[in-house]
């Protein structure tokens, strides 16, 4: 029994091992002949659209590049090589790049390009090379690029030209040579030839004079020029060479600031319209000359650092030009403005006097200027809104902004009926009287944020502001949002409070907001559970953002009042970043009402899980960020309400595994980030989850570097619709390979060989416990089944070889060696002795030198009768069993009377059954029983000689075979 037990417990131990061992066959199976949507990755870029995208952009920005990557997609429109290391380009480096329109390498080392780099370039139409080591252009730089019409060459080292660089660029708009170390126009003179040419940029450099003569004699297309900042000491222009000229820069120019101007007709410059002569340092008697020049044109002057002293004299003559209309005289260290200062300029729409020291204007400043539209006195020391702003009933426009001013008046803005935009921030305001924008009746625009005001104090009750589309309140003291406070705005259609103080909201405090898109009241110190009524009235609200507030829960709980559920149009929810602990738990109905929500930002709230019906109020959701939070596990579960979701970005989320993908029925998934956690390996299962994914990012994870990655290397190496970000940047986190190895540095090739091996062990373990299996339980039916086999094919041998035998004996007598005196000194005598049978005897009888099987086969064949001696040695002799078992074959052969059973000892049934299917025979056939003779042998020695008499009748016919007779 204990050995029986002991057996069985190892097949259970065997049984579970096999099907762990055809579950990971299984597995590994799947890993390798499923194909999901296979990944691409390029080594140091990004490509912002997918691979069919016909406007591709192949971004590989600030990643310390020496040279330009070489499995850039050849379908790219837009690549940026930008802020990298590179010092050469090589004339390979964009070969077959030939549908390129925008090529940016700024802020790189280049300083060399070998000709002919850029002839695959057929379709570029701007080149960025600003911010590089260049020196010198050689003939065959531009070689190819006959489609460019932006060229930027700023911020570079180039000093030399040669002739025939810009030969080929005959459809270039616009150069910028700016901040070089250029000396001579004549560098530039071909370029100067093309008629497409409009915008040209030569400040900063090292020109000492601009002569019409050096560049040109023939009529240019140019309609901006910039040569400031360069030490011009002559501006001669002696013929009509810039007839469409409009911009024209020459601030700063001139050694030591001063400047000859020489230019014989004005109307040499008839068509310019914007001058800026910022710095310049001309004298009182060459300014009419000067502006003189532009007397016909110019409508917008620039006047940078000028000096106090000099203003008058540059705005009379700058006002008395006709058509001039915008005039700004910034950062002149102007402390007041007089009437006589502006009084010419009584045709100007806009003025700046921003970037001054003004404390004060007079009372007529402005007196003069009844069409003023754009008044700006931005960043000066004023105290108190000028009393002349009210005599402006002509000003649309007016910046206040980043000032001293202490207070506002009601009469402040009297008369100013047309203004719609107001900039007051930054100044001491401490509050806000109702009166204060009561005459503001068409302002639509109303910064008033970075004051000290604590509360709104009814500003805005009284509906004055009826046309008002923008409030900016950013940046303040406010403390509490009152009940009605916005009441009066109407048509208010933004609000901006981020940065107050706000940690109390009134229910109705946005009471009659109908109109209103966008709320943004972050980085304020919200603390109270928000309610239903809290937002009350915004029946088309479009974006809320309360991101970086105090907002907090204490459980996943149903809330009594969700926040949101009167806001059915809101698309956009912001909530990241609730200091100081974070959210923590977000309700399960916290989004309750949101049914138009689009986009959810809850980062870095702290939260731990997600409650299963987080999303089912918001199933039209597309992006959701939870990032910056510590879920560890996600389950699919929540979700599974918004199939729609199109981004999902869960960086720094401490997620072990994507497999809650499997089962959240994302199939409209496109983008994936989930950079910075503790991911080891990625499933093809997680992939093929999510169907229409083309963007995934897993930067900063936790991967191992071993054959259960394999998969996902290889996937990573193939190119078709899923871009793996940053892939060759990913690197292998566990202690046995090496720091900074990358993951797909890893060769795969062995773990095909390991899977071999895998594969063989299994097998070898599978064939043992079989073995094991059918040793243990099927041991004797499988050695009855060989005996069989072989009994049939010497039965087939006999037949096809010899002629049926006619028998030389009556019987063969089957025993065992151990049974061999009781046969000797009982059988024999009463059989051959006493009833004269003749009895074939193994070891008499036997023809030496025959093989065994062939002594056997040819005694139980030339035998009437075989008689089997059974006892536990005989059911345990091996040829004893291929004897019976010929026997029994020649019994299921012939269907004749061949086979008697004598049994020396009882043996129970149950032990029969592993024998040969000894209990199975027994059951059919009737057999003699030694031991039960008894005191009676003699009907034994009768009962087995009427067996042997019985000739060529059938089993059912003999009754002593049929099985009707028992043992005795």
């Amino acid at each position: 029994m204990e050995l029986r037990n002991t057996t069985m417990a190892a097949r259970r131990s065997g049984a579970a091992y096999y099907q762990q061992s055809v579950a990971q066959c299984f597995l590994l199976c799947c890993c390798i002949f499923v194909n999901p949507g296979i990944g691409y990755s390029l080594k140091n870029c990004t490509v912002r659209e997918t691979l069919d995208d016909p406007n591709m952009k192949v971004v590989c920005t600030m990643r310390k590049l020496q040279a330009i990557p070489d499995d850039i997609p050849q379908k790219v429109r837009t690549l940026d090589i930008s802020c990298n290391n590179i010092a050469l380009i090589k004339k390979s480096d964009f070969k077959d790049l030939m549908v390129v329109n925008i090529l940016n390498m700024s802020s790189n080392q280049i300083c060399f390009v070998e000709g002919g780099a850029f002839l695959d370039l057929v379709t570029l139409k701007e080149l960025n090379l600003a911010d590089n080591k260049l020196t010198t252009l050689t003939e065959d730089l531009f070689l190819g690029l006959g489609n460019l019409s932006v060229l930027r060459l700023d911020n570079n080292l180039i000093k030399t030209i040669a002739s025939l660089s810009f030969h080929c660029l005959s459809n270039l708009q616009k150069l910028n040579l700016t901040r070089n170390r250029l000396k001579f126009l004549k560098d530039i003179h071909p370029i100067l030839q093309f008629t497409n040419l409009q915008e040209l940029f030569i400040g900063f450099n090292r020109f000492t004079t601009f002569q019409s003569q050096e560049i040109s004699n023939t009529s240019m297309g140019l309609q901006v020029l910039d040569v400031s900042s360069n030490p011009l000491g002559v501006f001669r222009i002696t013929g009509d060479v810039l007839p469409h000229l409009q911009t024209l820069n020459l601030s700063f120019s001139g050694p030591n600031g001063s400047l000859e101007w020489d230019v014989l007709n004005s109307s040499f410059l008839s068509s310019v319209s914007i001058l800026n002569l910022n710095g310049v340092n001309m004298s009182s008697d060459w300014v009419d000359m000067v502006l003189q020049s532009f007397n016909s044109s110019l409508k917008q002057l620039t006047l940078y650092n000028i000096g106090e002293e000099r203003i008058k004299t540059f705005t009379d003559a700058a006002c008395r030009i006709p058509k001039l209309r915008v005039l700004r005289l910034l950062q002149s260290n102007i402390l007041f403005v007089s009437e006589e200062m502006l009084q010419s300029c009584n045709k100007l729409t806009e003025l700046d006097l921003s970037n001054n020291l003004l404390t004060e204007l007079s009372n007529s400043s402005f007196k003069s200027m009844t069409q003023l539209d754009t008044l700006n006195l931005g960043k000066n020391r004023l105290s108190s809104v000028p009393n002349v702003i009210r005599n402006l009933q002509s000003l649309h426009q007016l910046d206040l902004s980043v000032n001293n001013i202490n207070k506002l008046h009601c009469s402040d803005f009297v008369n100013l009926t047309g203004l719609s935009i107001l900039h007051i921030y930054h100044n001491k305001i401490p509050n806000i009287e109702g009166c204060v924008f009561q005459h503001l009746r068409d302002l639509k625009v109303l910064n008033i944020g970075t004051n000290k005001f604590l509360t709104l104090a009814g500003a805005f009750k009284n509906g004055f502001q009826q046309q008002l589309e923008i409030l900016d309140l950013r940046g303040g003291l406010l403390e509490t949002l009152s009940n009605g406070d916005f009441k009066g705005l109407t048509s208010l259609q933004s609000l901006v409070m981020y940065n107050n103080k706000i940690s109390v909201i009134e229910n109705g405090a946005f009471e009659g907001l109908g109109n209103l898109i966008n709320l943004h009241l972050a980085s304020n110190k919200i603390t109270r559970v928000l309610t239903g009524d809290t937002f009350k009235g915004l029946t088309k609200l479009k974006e809320l953002n309360l991101s970086s507030n105090r907002i907090s829960y204490e459980t996943q709980g149903e809330l009594n009042y969700p926040p949101f559920c009167l806001l059915s149009s809101l698309e956009i929810l912001i909530i990241f970043s609730q200091h100081p602990a974070g959210m923590i738990y977000l309700p399960s109905n916290f989004l309750k009402g949101l049914k138009s929500l689009l986009v959810f930002n809850a980062k870095n709230l702290n939260i731990r899980s997600l409650h299963p019906n987080t999303f089912i109020y918001t199933p039209k959701l597309l992006s959701l960020d939870i990032s910056l939070n510590e879920f560890r596990v996600l389950s699919p579960e929540p979700f599974l309400p918004v199939p729609r979701l199109n981004q999902l970005f869960l960086s720094k989320a401490q997620l072990p595994s994507l497999d809650f993908l499997i089962g959240a029925n994302l199939t409209q998934l496109s983008l994936l980030k989930v950079t910075n956690n503790a991911l080891t390996a990625i499933s093809p299962e997680e992939i093929t989850s999510i169907p229409a994914l083309s963007y995934i990012e897993l930067k900063y994870n936790a991967f191992i570097c071993d054959c259960s990655n394999s998969w996902f290397i290889n996937w990573l190496k193939e190119s078709n619709k899923i871009q793996v970000v940053y892939a060759y940047d990913y690197e292998c986190k566990n202690p046995v390979v090496p720091k900074d190895t990358k993951l797909l540095e890893l060769d795969t090739n062995y773990c095909s060989i390991s899977f071999l091996c895998f594969i063989s062990t299994t097998c070898v373990v599978l064939f043992t416990l079989i073995v094991s299996y059918t040793y243990h339980l099927l041991r004797w039916q499988v050695v009855y089944a060989y005996y069989l086999f072989l009994a049939y094919l010497h039965d087939t041998k006999r037949r096809k070889t010899c002629a049926p035998h006619k028998g030389q004996y009556d019987a063969f007598i089957s025993y065992n060696a151990h049974d061999e005196p009781w046969v000797l000194r009982e059988l024999l005598p009463k059989l051959e002795g006493e009833q004269g049978w003749r009895l074939c005897l193994h070891h008499r009888d036997f023809q030496p030198g025959k093989p065994i099987m062939d002594n056997i086969t040819d005694a139980i064949y030339g035998c009437r009768k075989t008689i089997c001696v059974i006892s536990r040695r005989y059911l345990e002799s091996e040829w004893c069993s291929r004897e019976i078992q010929m026997a029994n074959f020649r019994l299921l052969d012939e269907q004749k009377d061949v086979l008697i059973l004598v049994f020396l000892e009882d043996i129970p049934a149950q032990e029969l059954s592993p024998y040969h299917r000894m209990r199975r025979l027994v059951k059919k056939r009737t057999y003699l029983s030694w031991p039960r003779a008894g005191e009676h042998p003699g009907v034994f020695w009768e009962k087995l000689r009427l067996a042997l008499e019985t000739r060529n009748c059938t089993a059912e016919e003999n009754p002593l075979l049929s099985g009707e007779e028992r043992p005795l």
